[in-house]
């Protein structure tokens, strides 16, 4: 049986030669290599769901049997296909030609034994992350996905290095050359790598979360969706904008919903001539008796400044659950409300206006050529010596 199996092995090594050859330059093999493992990730994703499906004639053992060896050998095919690109094949498979015999069916049984573990263990840290969610009650389902995700490819990552190990395989070269790898895809994707880590830290640090009212620069909405890559809100006019995480981790944001109340202020301005602090005390029992604002905390009336036109107030009171429809709703209700209760006590609202004042001149007024007027009109004598503009 020995010769069949070298027989094969050769074909499979030369077969998988030619992928190194189809991609010569390194930065090709670094995109294969990304796309790869992006297909592989995308496949281990829809695992458990695959996990769920009630099988109809198949018994559920089997089932969960066959979806879990396909699980493995996509996984494995997509390593093998890395390894292949980067011209490792020969290598690979010259210890498995080298090692034929009773010795190598162990290996062989052990790899399978590392992988079958590799795939319980990842049950037990799934099972592992919702016990930590239920006991902090912190962790949002994107956590909670991120968490599991991380902690399976560590574990397929280290139950694969102990096989080569096993096999006898330089895990040190691959170890530089995954190493050289990320230096090269790193300077390729600098800012999608930077979206990533902000993802990863916007995550776990938790600055707003799915229904939060948020403002990143110019954009404000409610969030729908974050991902590892942006964060998606729905601007009030319908929009929706994906915001790049590096650049919500990069500007000022703002969450309007954080404590689950916002306070609003509006400005209303009162003529000179009226009591200010009596203004203020109608215009506080005007918005108390409304059913938008919070009682507690109770809305307060302040004096802010001395305007061009008039003293102005400044109207501050609470809502619970902010929106903005609840924002606008509850400042149409507030305006409303002061400018009937100052339109029936008779308190002015005033319109812009300015005060224009003459001054008197006491000598008169300098006209252009050096000639001065007195009070009544009258041109007074010229001064002596030339006039400026005229002739000397």
């Amino acid at each position: 049986m020995t010769v069949p199996l070298q027989s094969i092995l050769a074909g499979v090594s030369t077969g998988l030669s030619s992928l190194s050859q189809l991609v010569p330059t390194t930065v090709g093999r670094a995109a294969v290599t990304f796309g790869v493992a992006i297909a592989v990730m995308a496949v281990l994703s829809r695992t458990d769901r695959l996990h769920k499906v009630e099988p109809g004639r198949v018994p559920r053992v089997a089932w969960h049997l066959s979806v879990t060896l396909g699980t493995m050998t996509v996984a494995a095919a997509g390593g093998l296909v890395i390894v292949a690109v980067w011209g490792l094949s020969d290598q690979l498979l010259g210890v498995f030609a080298d090692n034929l015999g009773a010795e190598a069916l162990v290996r062989i049984g052990i790899s399978i034994l590392f992988l079958i573990g590799a795939y319980t263990m990842t049950g037990l840290i799934r099972r592992l992350v919702e016990e930590i969610a239920r006991a902090r009650g912190s962790l949002g389902e994107h956590e909670r996905e991120i968490a599991f995700r991380v902690g399976q490819v560590t574990l397929y990552l280290v139950s694969f290095l102990l096989i080569l190990t096993l096999w006898r395989v330089n895990v040190g070269g691959i170890l530089v050359g995954a190493g050289f790898l990320g230096i090269v895809v790193g300077m390729a994707a600098r800012q999608t790598l930077g979206a990533l880590l902000a993802g990863f830290v916007l995550m776990f640090s938790r600055p707003f979360e799915i229904g939060d009212w948020i403002q990143v620069g110019d954009s404000e909405g409610i969030v729908t969706d974050i991902t590892i890559v942006n964060t998606r809100i729905q601007t009030f006019d319908g929009e929706y904008v994906m915001i790049p995480n590096d650049v919500v981790s990069s500007q000022s944001l703002i969450n309007r919903s954080r404590k689950g109340r916002l306070r609003i202020e509006v400005e209303v301005g009162v003529d000179y001539d009226a009591d200010a602090e009596r203004a203020a005390a109608i215009a506080q029992d005007a918005v108390t008796e409304l059913d938008e604002p919070m009682t507690v905390p109770t809305p307060q009336v302040v004096l802010k400044r001395l305007d061009d036109s008039a003293v102005v107030l400044g109207v501050r009171y609470w809502i619970d659950n902010p929106s903005a429809r609840r924002r606008w709703r509850s400042k149409t209700a507030v305006i409303g409300a002061v400018k009937r209760a100052f339109e029936a006590e008779g308190i002015k609202i005033p319109f812009p206006q300015r005060e224009l004042l003459g001054r008197e001149e006491t000598e008169g007024l300098v006209l252009a050529g050096g000639e001065r007027t007195g009070r009544d009109g009258t041109v007074a004598d010229r001064p002596a010596g030339p006039i400026e503009g005229g002739d000397s």
